[in-house]
């Protein structure tokens, strides 16, 4: 068995009137001619040796160093008593005590087993029992519960309880949630007056204690409500209804039994702090699930950039810090793609960010999928707000996720989508400048350079809201005289700050502000926020999700019909593998170049039922520098939409999300009424060798093939750097003003010009000919 390794200090060994036994916890049976046996609650320790059973007898408790040299004389020399009882001490099973303080053979039995337990716990037990009869606990109560229970079961354990907290040496806190507002105000009282102090939830079904809080070091109660908000988002919709400022109130539930336990948890932890013992285990919330007879340790970091116990200005500082890119060597990874580490060093490093009370990430779990991928979900999609419990459940969006032909690079995409969420939401201590447009000057960049509505979607934007998702949603015009909140961008391409709206950079925080908390009319989006196992890496992502989906609006708005893919040059083993799922589950699939000016191989896979009337028809987006991993990345997108689909029934039911929009498409659009879904067959199919791959073994040479393209174009590659110090994982968020999001966004630019340049279209479509159906995922 494996214990907790706590700080001790080991009792020299002393003359004169100390006295010397074995450790209260150790039982002595001297077997002739064998052995002498210390039994305890721990096992057996033999010590063998004629010395040993001569000794043995004689560490009582109620001898000196020197009477046991004394009556041992007769058979062992002094300096083998002394050298056996060195030996005996340094291995912790003797210790030395004043007579006053002699209790070993006469204590009181409480006494004595309470000795035995601190003896246990690797501390001299003797000593503990004084030091806990010397100290002072306090204990204040939040909100409710009832203080005597815990006063009493203090008492009960030796520990003395003091009225007033400044004569205190730890502050035992009673609360029903630990997000009480009142906990904000102890903390302070507390953290001011330099008190340890311990929270306890002693209600439900689920008691919580820990983390110790202490002034000097670690983090403070505000660090832990970060992490705890998290996974309240589901409270969202009953906290605005009741206009409620913190956590929804619960009914009192529990069995006495239960709250005993919960008290009794609490006090020991509170005794073995104030008798010495420290351990890493202190600094996390324990949880009892009492259901189940289960303990579990929630780690509680630090935050660095705390308002309270931290630097609030770190993450403005950063901000306001150029992005110089670095050299990152290139791992291979499995399935596709290039990284500075592979999936499963990413869950090695990042995983701890992954726990269901205290981490960014509450779980990782598999998604219901076909058998030829591999996916998992990771919480509420924090980018889409919600104001009610179905848009959380139900929505096509609502969870982040993550894909892959592992099971590791499926588990490490849903964690990087989740810290990218969270890393982009608000928190409050992002870098700000307060000021209008014009008053800004050429620094600030206009909204629409980047959100592309058209003019007459802005003058048609109420009709237009009303008929469309919030994923088409238009702002209202922006007001260049009136001052809102910037944040600074890098401009990669100029190596110059520019600013942009800060509500067009950061989510809004679901928790505590409303959609619009600038008042500015305008909202973040998820494109081109990235997370990667570097700065580099994130900005190679995002920069490929902004071609994307620049590329799919190309093709989608303009319905052109687009070269073939080649399915059959691409045969690999993962995606035949993918491909002979699709024809499992009755569905015909193939693919489109949807490849842009910009060079870099972007992919459409599409699939359609072949059962029933309803096509059911799916599609999945891909691009990357290699044409195969942009089409593999295709067809896994286009996997984890299938569950949605696969038990839809003629009749129109079966489907397992209710987005309108979707639903709609699924059930009535067919590759005859939608001809731009198939492939244009009076071009060749496209094949990977139509595409000229260049190859680096460094995300730093890749980065720069990137900002050399958007230079080339006469574009500006924008990156603003989101990663929380306290988490570490790099997120970006990249933006190119000029490229199009695959939401409807019909201002002029390349929406109307590239499909032309390219030989597409004879002539731009005129506004009312773009495709009436704006993209839905």
């Amino acid at each position: 068995m494996t214990t907790a390794r706590y700080e001790r200090t080991a009792a020299p060994l002393v003359a004169g009137d100390a006295l010397v036994g074995f450790k209260s916890h150790l039982r002595p049976t001297v077997v002739p001619d064998d052995a002498a046996y210390l039994v305890s609650r721990r096992g057996v320790t033999a010590l063998h040796g004629s010395d040993a059973e001569i000794l043995v007898p004689l560490l009582d408790g109620t001898r000196t160093v020197a009477a046991v040299q004394r009556e041992a004389a007769l058979q062992l020399g002094p300096e083998q008593v002394e050298a056996a009882l060195r030996a005996l001490a340094d291995a912790g099973l003797i210790r030395f005590t004043a007579p006053a303080g002699a209790a070993a053979p006469t204590a009181a039995p409480a006494r004595a087993e309470a000795e035995a337990y601190w003896d246990l716990a690797g501390l001299d037990g003797g000593r503990a029992v004084a030091d806990l009869a010397r100290a002072a606990i306090a204990i204040d109560t939040v909100d409710g519960p009832d203080p005597e229970p815990v006063a009493e079961a203090c008492r009960a354990s030796g520990i003395p309880v003091a009225d007033d907290p400044g004569s205190a040496d730890l502050v035992l806190v009673l609360c029903d949630d630990y997000l009480s507002g009142r906990l904000a105000l102890v903390d302070a009282e507390h953290r001011a007056a330099g008190r340890p102090w311990l929270p306890v939830k002693l209600c439900g079904t689920d008691p919580w204690v820990g983390p110790f809080f202490r002034p000097d070091s670690g983090p403070c109660w505000h660090c832990l409500a970060v992490r705890l908000r998290v996974h309240r988002n589901s409270e969202l919709p009953v906290r605005r209804a009741l206009g409620l400022d913190g956590p929804v109130p619960r009914p009192t539930a529990g069995l006495a039994a239960g709250r005993a336990i919960a008290v009794h948890l609490a006090v020991l932890e509170s005794a073995k702090w104030l008798a010495g013992l420290r351990s890493p285990e202190q600094e996390r919330l324990h949880t009892l699930d009492t259901l189940r007879l289960r303990t579990a340790g929630h780690p509680v970091s630090r935050l660095p950039q705390c308002a309270q116990c931290g630097d609030p200005a770190l993450v403005a500082r950063r901000t306001m810090a150029p992005f110089l890119p670095v050299s990152r060597p290139k791992t291979a990874v499995a399935g596709g793609g290039e990284r500075a580490l592979t999936a499963q060093q990413m869950l090695r490093t990042y995983g701890h960010l992954v726990d269901d009370v205290t981490g960014v990430v509450k779980e990782i779990r598999r998604a219901p999928g076909p058998d030829f991928s591999h996916t998992y979900v990771s919480g509420h999609n924090l980018a889409m707000e919600s104001t009610s419990f179905a848009a959380l459940s139900t929505g096509l969006r609502a969870l982040n996720g993550g894909k892959g032909c592992t099971d590791e690079a499926a588990r490490t995409g849903a964690l990087c989508e989740a810290v990218e969420r969270y890393s982009g939401t608000r928190h409050g201590d992002e870098l700000v400048v307060r000021d209008s447009l014009c008053g800004l000057g050429e620094a600030a960049l206009h909204p629409n350079a980047c959100q592309l509505y058209g003019p007459r979607q802005i003058e048609d934007r109420e009709r237009w809201n009303a008929r469309h998702s919030r994923f088409h949603h238009v702002s209202r015009p922006f007001d260049e005289d009136r001052p809102t909140d910037w944040t600074p961008v890098w401009s990669l391409t100029d190596g110059v700050q520019r600013l942009l709206p800060t509500s067009m950079l950061y989510f809004a925080r679901s928790d505590t502000q409303a959609a619009d908390p600038a008042g500015d009319g305008l909202w973040a989006d998820s494109n081109g926020n990235a997370a990667g196992s570097s700065p580099e890496d994130a900005l190679v992502q995002g920069f490929l999700e902004l071609v994307e989906r620049d590329a799919v609006a190309l093709w989608w708005y303009n319905r052109t019909r687009q070269p073939a893919v080649d399915l059959d040059s691409f045969a690999d083993e993962r995606t035949e593998r993918i491909l002979g799922g699709f024809r499992r589950a009755k569905r015909v699939v193939w693919a489109l170049d949807l490849t842009s000016d910009l060079g870099i191989p972007v992919i459409a896979a599409l699939s359609r039922r072949t059962d029933k009337p309803q096509q059911d028809v799916l599609f999945g987006f891909g691009a990357h520098f290699d044409p195969r991993a942009a089409l593999r990345s295709a067809l896994l997108e286009m996997g984890q939409l299938l569950p949605a689909v696969c038990e839809a029934q003629p009749d129109g039911t079966g489907y397992r999300i209710a987005d309108p929009e979707p639903v709609a498409w699924w059930q009535g659009a067919t590759v005859a009424n939608q001809p731009y879904l198939v492939a244009d067959r009076t071009r060749a199919p496209r094949t990977p060798a139509d595409w000229t791959v260049t190859r680096s073994g460094d995300l730093l040479d890749d980065v720069r093939t990137i900002t050399d393209l958007v230079r080339g174009k006469g574009m500006d590659l924008l990156v603003l750097d989101q990663t929380r110090p306290d988490l570490g994982l790099p997120v970006v968020k990249v933006l190119v003003p000029g490229l199009r999001h695959f939401w409807a966004r019909f201002a002029p630019g390349r929406l109307f010009d590239v499909p032309v340049a390219l030989g597409r279209l004879d002539e731009p479509t005129p506004y009312e000919q773009l495709n009436p159906i704006p993209l839905f995922v």
